[in-house]
């Protein structure tokens, strides 16, 4: 029903327009007491054997929103509702910014695909820190805060930007998540280097610490699927030696040779590229990354996760979390549903007892 109502309605739709009133139905549903709760009842079954520990949090199981789709932590509940175990917010900077001028969203529908170039269009890590504060949620979930640069922020003082705003949300985040990634913000993946990335991590962990006295907040960052091999392994040993808590992998790319078939004006755009064709090189990376750290940290897969299948492959490879939004799109809100179901039997029929056991159990496997 909503694959019908997608090519008939959102398809049509300018991408970012079609995102926006999608937002606001899912928002007022979950504004509205009794349809809320039927809602829940339908999209959000809990399976007991995906119940999930990470990051010193119980969740309902491993599969999370992404962040860019809540920039503003106006939805948090509204996810939840549809049955994300998690949801990451953002990404949140230090100053709101109106981001780039559109048109700046692509649907790349033969190839399941998005690109973005939206450049963090959000309220500013004060209103949205506001925001947090003055929430009293409707579902139980994991929230993540994600933080980025501030587009007018010169690179030399993104370390000062990123800790105003961790100073800002640390004390409202569940996890908080250093993006220096996405290749919309000019100069921001030069950050990924360690040279760079070792500084602004230890200067956002200590910020997180001293803003936040009665716990710890976890610090993850978030690298991108471009990074060459031997850049992954220095964030994989820079993760380790800062004591981070985990690394999501990946970002969107910035490749375009991955097979695409659509129209080529589309292909060409400038911009992130999210959904099906990032899922083999992000797996890869996942694979690397625990090859190097194991379990010693938490690892979250994302990128190209459309069926349980998918979400299945990333916990084998090593990752105790997984998270989408591209799929979400295409799939529609039925799509956590089908993914837990599914993820449930694939755990069932398989020789782990439990989600923990498989996590990274294709590392473990020796071919004789």
């Amino acid at each position: 029903m909503y694959k019908t109502f997608f090519h008939l309605i959102f398809q049509r739709m300018d991408p970012e327009k079609a995102h926006h009133l999608a937002f606001g139905w899912i928002r007022l549903a979950a504004r509205t007491p009794v349809l809320r709760t039927f809602v829940a009842a339908a999209l959000a079954p809990r399976f007991k054997e995906l119940r999930t520990e990470a990051l010193g949090r119980r969740m309902h199981g491993p599969f999370g929103l992404a962040a860019g789709f809540d920039k503003n932590a106006t939805a948090i509940d509204g996810m939840a509702m549809l049955g994300f175990d998690h949801v990451e917010i953002g990404t949140v900077t230090a100053q709101p910014q109106p981001g780039n001028p559109k048109k700046r969203l692509f649907r790349l529908v033969p190839d399941r695909a998005l690109i973005n170039r939206m450049g963090f269009n959000n309220d500013g890590s004060a209103a949205v820190a506001d925001r947090l504060a003055a929430r009293t949620p409707v579902f139980r979930t994991t929230l993540g805060v994600n933080i980025g640069k501030t587009k007018v922020v010169p690179e030399e003082e993104a370390v000062g930007d990123y800790v105003t705003s961790t100073e800002r949300l640390a004390a409202h985040a569940d996890y908080l998540v250093v993006n220096v990634s996405s290749p919309n913000t000019p100069g921001l993946r030069n950050l990924q280097a360690v040279d760079h990335l070792r500084p602004l991590l230890t200067a956002v962990r200590e910020a997180a610490d001293r803003t936040v006295t009665d716990r710890r907040v976890p610090l993850l960052v978030k690298i991108a699927p471009d990074l060459t091999d031997a850049d992954i392994d220095a964030v994989a040993d820079l993760a380790l030696e800062l004591g981070l808590d985990g690394i999501i992998a990946t970002n969107t790319t910035i490749a375009r040779d991955l097979g695409l078939t659509s129209d080529p004006a589309l292909i060409n755009e400038a911009g992130g590229l999210s959904g099906a064709p990032v899922k083999d090189r992000s797996l890869e990376v996942l694979r690397r990354l625990y090859a190097r750290v194991g379990d010693r940290i938490t690892l979250v897969g994302v990128g190209g996760i459309t069926t349980a299948e998918d979400a299945w492959q990333r916990i084998l490879a090593g990752a105790t979390l997984i998270q989408g939004y591209s799929a979400f799109i295409y799939e529609g809100p039925f799509w956590c549903r089908a993914l837990h179901k599914g993820l449930a039997a694939r755990l069932r029929n398989s020789p782990y007892a439990t989600l923990a056991d498989a996590v990274g159990a294709e590392h473990q496997q020796v071919t004789p």
